[in-house]
């Protein structure tokens, strides 16, 4: 969790940083503007270095997350302002679901499928941990519920467990140690 925090600090002041370099190339001239190479286009929107997207971003343990985020064209709604809570799946969780599961589900005719899975792991709502209560049941942007088990000071959410947390400027995201699947519509 240090390590996770700690990324996420680094990249937070990177970002910082970086955000002043814009200005310092504009005073320069059209001269050095031009020979700077034209950024590639990115399929993520601009973002404050603390929304969700940009910790999801700057986490090394999420990077399945973030495929699965730009596969189902699903990261601008997570970048959206909120208030939202996420429960992001580590690489460790993807990694327990059987094989091949991930690389179906980025396939191109899986999109609608996958999208439901990653708002299945979305409130339109902040819950932080120390506001999760036992029993409580938590709408989910897909339609469905989950619940909320409090024991001996673990919070599990459907089972799976929330590892870490981490305020961001749209909402929180609790990290857990399982993915979260819906159950199947009829």
């Amino acid at each position: 969790m240090v390590k996770f925090l700690t990324t996420v600090a680094i990249l937070a002041c990177l970002a910082a940083c970086d955000s002043g370099s814009g200005q310092r190339g504009a005073t320069q001239g059209q001269s050095a503007a031009a020979a700077q190479p034209t950024p590639a286009k990115s399929d993520t929107p601009p973002l404050d270095p603390t929304n969700i997207v940009s910790i999801a971003l700057g986490s090394p343990d999420h990077t399945t997350l973030v495929a699965a985020l730009k596969a189902a064209d699903y990261v601008t709604g997570i970048s959206n302002p909120g208030p939202l809570t996420v429960f992001a799946p580590t690489n460790a969780a993807f990694a327990l679901l059987p094989a091949g599961t991930v690389e179906n589900l980025v396939k191109p005719e899986n999109v609608a499928q996958l999208r439901h899975i990653l708002q299945h792991h979305v409130v339109p709502s902040v819950y932080t941990a120390a506001g999760l209560r036992d029993g409580q049941e938590l709408g989910m942007v897909d339609g469905t519920r989950v619940t909320v088990r409090v024991s001996d000071g673990q919070i599990t959410i459907d089972g799976a467990r929330i590892v870490a947390s981490i305020k961001a400027s749209n909402g929180i995201v609790h990290v857990i140690d399982k993915v979260l699947l819906p159950a199947a519509r009829n």
